[in-house]
């Protein structure tokens, strides 16, 4: 089974935002996220898929999410790139 790294971007009150998580069912994720039961993190806002990767296993999923959490510079080329930026 495909494990999927992904990240989503909103806008709002604050700004700019982006969101990195991994699933292994890309629609079902993005759907709980928009409907407040996915990360609290994520409720109150819209959220759009912007960028993913897929992996073979799980544990390598969940390593490239910790790096993508770390990797501010790359997130906000993708909120920029997309149009969600200042």
């Amino acid at each position: 089974m495909s494990c999927f790294v992904y990240v989503l971007g909103s806008t709002g009150k604050g700004g700019p935002r982006t969101y990195v998580g991994w699933t292994n069912d890309l629609d079902r994720r993005l759907k709980a996220h928009n409907s407040g039961a996915g990360a609290r993190s994520t409720r109150g806002r819209v959220w759009v898929l912007l960028y993913t990767e897929a992996y073979e296993t799980r544990g390598e999923a969940m390593s490239r999410e910790w790096h993508l959490k770390r990797d501010r510079k790359f997130r906000k080329q993708l909120t920029e790139s997309v149009g969600l930026g200042a």
